[in-house]
């Protein structure tokens, strides 16, 4: 994740900023959760299903010879005074993509669309048009779905760790607002700069589930995919309806994946635009396609290619020419699996930091590792053990309808074979132990009946005559969605 961040050291009134009947847009956003029908298994298995797709990196970095904008530069740097996103749509088509997804904001805050919030946007700078309504109206005159990527981190709102305000809360849900009342239907919504070690702001500072409810509460359809794999790499979906794989640093999609997934990349070297990209040799399109299309597609993952326009608002010639010779290659080939993580984690982990204990307790394994809300650490049962268990003492009794069990068999010092033949799930209410009916047996996110207990206890049954282990055994009171 960090190659593309590495510089990072050195909507209230917003409906008439671009309707100006203010009752028009509210109509258009109760029209979104009226018309709501699909449910989330549906909606991720169109987004895989969508196959290639085209980023757009074009904001203040792209005229500072930068990855990340100076939050202090004058917004009137900005001036893409030949802007032709109908360009853009024609080299997505010539490519054979199907959607296309926009850097609305990136980290220094500066906005493509005339906001009414208090942030610099399009309306302070040289160029003063819409680029995001432009886009989303080019692409969608060709067939192509539309997507949106905002930057939580927005170091121009000095919205950063440590100093995030109920005020900075709401400039970024006015800002949401805009977004998904004044532009139409929005397929998926890519969140950047939120619970990164390199940003830092958690989920807790930004609180997920109010910014996860006000999206839906505008488009209930639209996905909202969090780049959180470095923080949450298991095989479950955590603050996402989207695994996001950031592949330029280095995220792999696991061989067998049925998580719907998104892999990001680059067509040139890196996001923004550089005054050398002209010249530059690109991504070679047999690459493009054989290495990392079609693999990625038989996995439950769609491909995300970043093209950069240029200062101008324009492709550069090399990189129309290359992405009409990947659409030449590209014939749709192989299949899209279908993806079973329809179940996902938008809340907090109840069982996090409570007492814990294990049928073994190892220093340096112990079972606190299993409920620590760190997926990269784990307790792994004693050599031998056929049965293990771990039990975690809730201090009251706590209500909960979602249990996730995971295995760290993503994890290299583990091994990626699973080591759990079954398992079971029991709650401790009224002196004795009750057994939680689950939809399987094996590791997973499971949805099941509200439930309360005082503690809870989790025994497995190994196999391959392996200690079996467990990054995350959690528990969460999940709003129910359709």
């Amino acid at each position: 994740m960090l190659s593309r961040r590495q510089f990072a050291g050195t909507m209230a009134g917003a409906l008439g900023c671009v309707l100006a009947d203010g009752t028009k847009a509210l109509r258009l956003a109760a029209g979104a959760q009226a018309n709501s029908h699909h449910t989330m298994t549906q909606l991720q298995q169109a987004f895989v299903d969508l196959r290639f797709g085209m980023y757009i990196h074009l904001n203040m970095a792209s005229y500072e010879q930068r990855e990340w904008g100076d939050p202090e530069a004058s917004s009137l740097l900005f001036n893409p005074q030949h802007l032709d996103t109908d360009q853009w749509a024609s080299a997505a088509v010539s490519a054979g993509m199907t959607y296309g997804c926009l850097t609305t904001k990136h980290h220094d805050g500066f906005c493509l669309w005339p906001t009414a919030t208090s942030s610099p946007s399009v309306k302070d700078s040289s160029f003063r048009g819409d680029v995001v309504r432009s886009y989303a109206e080019s692409f969608r005159k060709r067939g192509l779905k539309v997507c949106l990527y905002f930057s939580i981190l927005d170091l121009r709102a000095n919205i950063r760790p440590y100093v995030v305000t109920r005020e900075k809360i709401q400039l970024i849900k006015d800002q949401l607002r805009e977004l998904f009342t004044n532009y139409g239907k929005i397929t998926a919504l890519i969140i950047d700069g939120w619970n990164a070690s390199w940003s830092r702001i958690s989920y807790d500072e930004v609180p997920f589930t109010e910014i996860y409810e006000h999206v839906k509460s505008l488009q209930p359809d639209c996905l909202m995919s969090d780049y959180n794999q470095g923080s949450f790499p298991a095989p479950a979906l955590y603050y996402t309806d989207i695994k996001q794989y950031e592949q330029h640093a280095g995220q792999t999609i696991p061989l067998g994946s049925t998580v719907p997934s998104q892999s990001a990349t680059t067509l040139q070297s890196e996001w923004f635009w550089k005054e050398d990209y002209p010249r530059q040799e690109l991504r070679a399109a047999n690459q493009v396609v054989n290495e990392w299309l079609i693999p990625f597609n038989e996995r439950a993952c769609n491909l995300i290619l970043n093209v950069a326009p240029n200062r101008e608002g324009r492709f550069d010639e090399n990189a129309m020419k290359r992405l009409a010779e990947i659409g030449s290659l590209w014939k749709r080939r192989g299949s899209v699996p279908r993806v079973d993580a329809s179940l996902i984690i938008t809340t907090k982990n109840l069982a996090k930091g409570r007492p814990s204990f294990a049928s073994s307790s190892a220093d340096t394994s112990g079972p606190d590792l299993a409920n620590d809300d760190n997926p990269g650490s784990f307790w792994i049962s004693d050599d031998g053990q056929d049965q293990a268990w771990i039990e975690i003492d809730l201090g009251s009794l706590t209500r909960f309808n979602t249990v996730a069990v995971i295995e760290p068999t993503y994890l290299q010092d583990y091994g990626s074979d699973t080591r759990i033949g079954s398992l079971q799930v029991e709650a401790f209410q009224g002196g004795a132990w009750t057994n939680i009916s689950l939809a399987a047996t094996r590791p997973g996110l499971y949805s099941i009946k509200k439930t309360s207990a005082e503690k809870i206890r989790l025994t497995l049954i190994a196999n391959a005559h392996k200690a079996p282990g467990i990054a995350e055994f959690g528990i969460y009171s999940e709003p129910r969605r359709a």
